[in-house]
Parts: structure tokens; C-alpha cells; sequence
């Protein structure tokens, strides 16, 4: 299957840093909130944050309870659904 450029520009985007790449690999098929990613992936909660932040404005991953407070559930959207399967 051929690439659209954009998918290639965000391929490259989640591949330049290791923790958004482990994020979207941690995510891969399931939802789970901030700390289960954390200890999931070995990266720090703080960073987490940050990389969930980046991959959000990506519309790479998305918060399915953004009211809440603690407990926050993520997952892939679609697009971050097929980014996964084209990382390496």
C-alpha cells in the first residue's frame, strides 16, 4: 500500500522521538490511562503528559473521558490506528 505524504510526514514525526514512539506502541489495540502507559512503556508520568499532548494536537491518539479529572482513558484514532502499523 503507498504512503500519502502526510502519512509519511507523521510516520516521521512519531519516529524521531522515542517516547511518542512508545506511546503509540503502548496504545496499540487498547485504552489506557496516563499511568498504565507510563509504567507500560517505562516512561517518567511527567512525560507522558507532554507526549500525550503532542500526539493529541496530531490527532493521532484521543481522550474518550476529557472530563475527567484523574483517570483520564486514551486510544489511537484511526489515523494513529494506521500510523502504528506502519511504524518500524
Amino acid at each position: 500500500m503507498e504512503l500519502s505524504d502526510e502519512m509519511l510526514t507523521e510516520i516521521s514525526y512519531v519516529n524521531i522521538s522515542k517516547y511518542r514512539t512508545k506511546v503509540m506502541k503502548t496504545l496499540d489495540g487498547e485504552v489506557k490511562i496516563p499511568t498504565a502507559i507510563a509504567r507500560d512503556s517505562g516512561i517518567r508520568t511527567n512525560h507522558v503528559s507532554k507526549v500525550l499532548s503532542e500526539l493529541k494536537a496530531h490527532e493521532l491518539i484521543e481522550c474518550i473521558n476529557p472530563e475527567a479529572r484523574k483517570g483520564r482513558l486514551y486510544r489511537l484514532t484511526d489515523r494513529g490506528d494506521d500510523l502504528v502499523k506502519n511504524l518500524k
